[in-house]
């Protein structure tokens, strides 16, 4: 997607700030946090969990029977759409979340069920140890076999893999092989890297390894027994219940008295959910008299918000207006499918500065002068020039013409489908009636370049552009490379981090509630390391940009730190402790899913592609790099 999001503050009277706050804070949070309790008490509800999904309409079908509720009527339609539209995406992301812990539970568990010592895989199978690697090392020649000599002189070159992973064929031919011995080998070779080793097996490590992979399993346990997503308690009254519950009564386990606790460490967040618009139509944009761009919103359209924003984002607010201009000049000859804009958010954030100011000058502060009101946008960046809107209009155009020949199909049409097809007619003469914008020539990409990001520990990031038609690299970047004269930032971003954590350590002591947060250099030196990426993409004329999957990115991290660690002290266990947690001390700690966000941005801003796919786990920054571009391309080649 070529979407991207931005910010601007809205500014309005207190009478209007208090309005919206009560309606969104005393109506509008409150029933989504009865849609949420109601959906995970439906008698349906573990069976849309291993769905997956919940049934379309069941959401608004309760949402129709709250609002008769004298707590939660009295809302404008949209607000009421935005609540529906809200609870279903959360349990949407919930569930999807859950699939994945149960997949990761199966595999685990599975991998547990096969993984024995030696002595045992030796009693089960009935044979020697000798035996034992002896068909192993048959297994291997079957589905590794060795290389050739000519074979061996181009391993060098390493080429993508395009075939399953030698594991993965190992665990499908144990599923599915009903031989003892077989399996038993399988197993050996499974747990020991699919290698056959001849020293004898440490049974202390075996057995580590072993209670380490039932802990796993034990997390993703209790992740899966966790709580069905919770609403959001602008209030303290929970918090006062469980400290009144704490003090009169005993817990009657461990397990209580651990909810109680979480309870009452647990910061009650006070942030009110967003309203959201998810139709372009329903906001008015206008200058007032002071030439300012103001916005009203369908269902409050009786209060007008100004707008206040950052100069580099000023453009697409004037561009917001003069699409809406532009429509209702030319009497609605043009197709709101092609503004800018796509959908707004309205929500609240509070500013810690402002509220030390407030609470100096009143003695009780409202809520709605705390926090400020920010929208939040959502644009299409291919609709900003001619050349996009022409792309976006042909893709519309094509969905349209489908949709129209597929009811044509149907025989014995009705009046509400004939109606149907004029609106889509109607609709596909206004997209092809194009906008005045200015005209840019769309980005030239050849689609056999690929710039792989590796991340990484003690470099951040590491590019690499590759051709895979030659499977050649082009050229590798490193951190320094990418930073250039700017490097010096990253040392300082790691020195604020330690004087962070110090000041930290120090307010936990002393049981302060200081709270020393992150500056924006991290954010700032994030987006000079995605703006020189995407430079070197143009310069390549890379079709798309390849980042790693975050996902399992915090296994990889510790198993580099726990390699370096092994490297480094390889004969004490403490030892190794002891260095991994100076290590980890001493190396950027980085927010990668930040620096991530940063490089889709600038990436789709440019009109360059983004794809995904696992970081390999060992190998040194470079290729990593290289291997993510040669596995996207493969994928791509696939699918």
């Amino acid at each position: 997607m070529s979407q991207i999001t931005i910010m601007c503050r809205l500014v309005a009277n207190e009478s209007t700030r208090q309005q919206l706050w009560q309606l969104m804070a005393e109506l509008n949070t409150p029933l989504i946090n009865e849609l949420l309790v109601l959906i995970s008490q439906h008698q349906d509800f573990e069976t849309w969990q291993q769905k997956g999904k919940i049934p379309a309409g069941t959401v608004k079908q309760l949402c129709e029977s709250l609002k008769t509720d004298p707590g939660f009527a009295g809302q404008p339609a949209r607000f009421y759409a935005s609540a529906i539209a809200t609870v279903s995406y959360v349990y949407k992301a919930w569930m999807k979340v859950q699939k994945r812990l149960k997949s990761q539970l199966e595999s685990k568990a599975r991998w547990l069920s096969m993984l024995q010592s030696d002595e045992e895989l030796i009693a089960i199978a009935g044979v020697d140890l000798d035996g034992l690697r002896n068909q192993a090392r048959l297994i291997l020649q079957q589905f590794a076999p060795e290389p050739s000599p000519q074979e061996d002189l181009q391993a060098n070159k390493k080429q993508p893999k395009t075939e399953k992973s030698l594991s993965q064929t190992l665990l499908d031919t144990y599923e599915s092989s009903e031989d003892i011995l077989t399996r038993c080998a399988i197993s050996y070779l499974l747990k020991n890297g699919c290698k056959v080793y001849e020293k004898p097996e440490n049974s202390q490590k075996f057995s580590k390894h072993k209670d380490k992979l039932k802990v796993q399993i034990q997390r993703l346990i209790q992740k899966l027994e966790g709580r069905v997503p919770q609403g959001r308690n602008l209030t303290d009254t929970e918090w006062l219940e469980t400290l009144i519950l704490a003090t009169e009564k005993i817990p009657q386990d461990e397990a209580e008295a651990k909810s109680w606790q979480d309870s009452l460490l647990k910061k009650s967040s006070s942030v009110i959910f967003p309203v959201s618009y998810e139709s372009n139509e329903d906001m008015t944009w206008f200058r007032n008299q002071k030439g300012r761009i103001c916005i009203k919103f369908n269902g409050i359209s009786e209060h007008t918000f100004e707008i206040y924003c950052d100069s580099r984002q000023l453009h697409w607010f004037e561009r917001f207006l003069s699409d809406q201009e532009t429509k209702k000049n030319s009497k609605n000859q043009h197709s709101s499918a092609l503004f800018t804009l796509r959908s707004a958010r309205i929500g609240w954030h509070e500013q810690e500065i402002k509220n030390k100011q407030i609470c100096r000058r009143k003695p009780t502060v409202n809520p709605w002068d705390i926090y400020h009101l920010t929208l939040y946008c959502t644009v299409d960046t291919r609709l900003w020039t001619a050349e996009g809107t022409a792309v976006v209009a042909a893709e519309k155009a094509e969905e349209i013409a489908k949709i129209i020949t597929k009811t044509k199909e149907k025989d014995d049409l009705n009046e509400k489908q004939l109606a149907h097809i004029k609106r889509k007619n109607s609709t596909l003469e206004r997209i092809n009636n194009p906008y005045p914008r200015p005209s840019k020539p769309l980005y030239q990409a050849n689609p056999h370049i690929l710039v792989g990001v590796s991340l990484g520990l003690k470099k951040p990031a590491t590019i690499a552009v590759v051709d895979v038609i030659s499977q050649k690299v082009l050229t590798y970047c490193s951190i320094k490379q990418l930073l250039g004269k700017n490097y010096k930032l990253l040392n300082r971003h790691r020195q604020l981090k330690h004087n962070f954590a110090h000041k930290r350590k120090i307010a936990q002591t002393q049981a302060k509630q200081q709270q020393y947060l992150d500056s924006e250099l991290g954010q700032y030196i994030d987006r000079l390391l995605a703006k020189q990426i995407i430079a070197i993409a143009k310069q390549y004329s890379a079709s798309s940009i390849v980042l790693p999957q975050l996902n399992g990115m915090r296994e990889q991290i510790n198993s580099e730190i726990q390699a370096k660690a092994k490297e480094k002290c390889p004969e004490s266990i403490e030892a190794q402790k002891k260095y991994a947690k100076q290590y980890r001390r001493s190396i950027n700690q980085w927010s990668y899913g930040r620096l991530i966000e940063s490089i889709i941005s600038q990436g789709l801003q440019a009109g360059i592609a983004i794809e995904e796919s696992k970081q390999a786990v060992q190998g040194s920054p470079q290729e990593k790099a290289k291997e993510l571009a040669f596995v996207a391309y493969n994928s791509r080649k696939k699918s």
